[in-house]
């Protein structure tokens, strides 16, 4: 995969973080001097439905925020799993919450990262944290930007009355880290 490009499907259900993970990503590539995208899905998904974004980061412009066929799907439940999945581009990347979801790709042409993020992000303090985790395996896996860099964006845009999550949300990315190399 090429670290200077990424287009990706963050999917979920409302409350999950789908949209703030999205959107960390985003904000930290842009204090990385790269050309982003973040386009949230909106709507009755917010409201426990499924919830998705797509961020596409690159060396250069980007012409348009629509990903037909990501390079890499970060899945936090079943739902997602079976919408977003068939379009994964061959070769792409997976990376799945094996915490919540049980069923299977049904892929054997793209790279799959079984983490169950939502038990490590509970062993941490705070199981909704587990969209940090596979934010973490996400850097860790494709490069696209620095941890470091993400975790000082995340203490600029969490919202104020998050502050008190800042440290489990960190731990979290940095363990997405590890869990990775497992």
């Amino acid at each position: 995969m090429n670290s200077n490009f990424l287009q990706l499907i963050i999917a979920g259900f409302g409350g999950q973080g789908i949209l703030f993970t999205g959107k960390l990503l985003a904000h930290s590539a842009m204090l990385e001097g790269r050309d982003v995208t973040w386009f949230p899905s909106y709507g009755a998904e917010i409201r426990g439905g499924t919830a998705n974004c797509t961020v596409i980061i690159s060396d250069e412009m980007v012409g348009s925020p629509v990903v037909k066929n990501p390079d890499a799907l970060l899945i936090m439940n079943d739902a997602s799993l079976q919408r977003f999945v068939p379009r994964l581009k061959p070769d792409g990347i997976l990376i799945m919450n094996a915490s919540l979801i049980k069923s299977s790709p049904g892929r054997s042409d793209i790279e799959i990262i079984r983490i169950k993020a939502t038990d490590v992000a509970g062993e941490l303090g705070n199981p909704q944290a587990a969209n940090m985790v596979l934010l973490g395996a996400l850097i860790g896996r494709t490069g696209i930007i620095n941890v470091d860099t993400a975790c000082s964006t995340l203490r600029e845009i969490i919202s104020e009355r998050k502050k008190d999550t800042v440290q489990i949300n960190e731990s979290a990315l940095r363990r997405g880290l590890q869990e990775l190399r497992r």
